[in-house]
């Protein structure tokens, strides 16, 4: 029921995405550019690994000397991201493209863009300070095969249409993480896969809203649910619903903070109208004022009912009905 609510609201997000896409480039230069430093920095800082705050900026958007091996892995993550957000859903989900993406996000790391050659189990530091074994992943001698196979997988059920874009993606995560394919920088690699695969499946919200913070910043759940769906994976017993519903849930939060943010930015003037016009377009057969204002929250419903009356007297929609909510018609090009 959770994972069909987030589905739901996601398909409605979805359509204001594509109305901020049509908006000037410039006015949302400033969240890309804020969520490629937020994603730099959330996913390595999720793994240990921290950079000097003044740093940040100079390592992330310019060519500076790396001073320690903390800067090369930040920096080979932003080197990641820019290849994910350049190739968008051109860049194939591929066994190439993983070992590639691990290669960036590690850099000069020895083993970097290779599969682990060691067994490498999850483990878990418990408060006492013990530990205990908390996932034993794929061998590294089955490693390759088990790779190959998700990818065809994927690759399978993105041709059959069977299976929802939003579940496989988690569920392609889930399977990567268990899975464990290298020695170090999985969860980086998976993080990156996860925007990936949400361009894939025309989700590019992580554009402008950084996921791997809103990962950071729900980082015990994360954890929780990863253990919860990876109990019983070897023998495909596992119940992969909990770290799918949390990936969702991540998903829509990061809409809904697009949403605010790209609405705080100042509108020029006319911009409003045009956002109408689009919504317009997006709609299909009878539609409510109220369906507009879901898809265009900034705009007033005063200003939806006055640009409404302009485009009845030009011949372009027809009011059906009486009252607050009465159907409109649309009978032409609203553009």
């Amino acid at each position: 029921m959770t994972v069909s609510w987030y589905l739901s609201d996601i398909g409605r997000a979805q359509g204001l995405q594509d109305l901020f896409k049509r908006q000037s480039p410039q006015r949302l230069k400033v969240l890309r550019e804020h969520a490629i430093a937020q994603s730099v920095v959330s996913s390595n800082r999720i793994e240990g690994v921290e950079i000097d705050q003044a740093r940040i900026g100079t390592v992330v958007f310019g060519h500076p000397a790396l001073k320690d091996r903390d800067e090369e892995e930040v920096a080979g993550y932003r080197d990641a991201l820019n290849l994910i957000h350049e190739r968008g859903a051109t860049l194939p989900v591929s066994e190439e493209t993983i070992l590639n993406l691990h290669k960036l996000c590690r850099r000069q790391i020895w083993d970097a863009g290779q599969y682990k050659d060691k067994p490498v189990d999850i483990i878990e530091r418990l408060s006492n300070g013990d530990q205990r074994i908390r996932f034993r992943s794929v061998s590294p001698d089955e490693t390759p095969v088990f790779t190959r196979k998700l990818v065809d997988l994927w690759s399978d059920l993105v041709r059959e249409r069977t299976v929802s874009p939003l579940i496989l993606l988690a569920a392609f995560n889930l399977d990567f993480l268990c899975i464990h394919p290298f020695r170090d920088g999985n969860g980086r690699a998976s993080r990156l896969l996860l925007l990936q695969t949400c361009y894939l499946a025309g989700i590019d919200v992580g554009r402008y809203v950084s996921l791997e913070r809103l990962i950071e910043d729900n980082k015990e759940r994360y954890y929780e649910t990863l253990e919860q769906s990876s109990k019983g994976w070897h023998d495909g017993k596992h119940d992969p619903w909990p770290y799918i519903g949390y990936l969702l849930y991540i998903i829509k939060k990061a809409y809904d903070e697009f949403e605010e943010r790209a609405g705080e930015i100042a509108a020029p003037r006319g911009e409003k109208t045009e956002l109408v016009e689009l919504a317009l377009q997006a709609l299909k057969g009878e539609f409510s004022v109220t369906d507009i204002e879901r898809l265009c929250p900034n705009v007033s419903r005063d200003m939806i009912r006055h640009l409404l009356r302009n485009l009845k007297e030009q011949g372009l929609v027809t009011c059906v009905g009486r009252g607050p909510g009465a159907k409109w018609r649309k009978e032409g090009n609203t553009r």
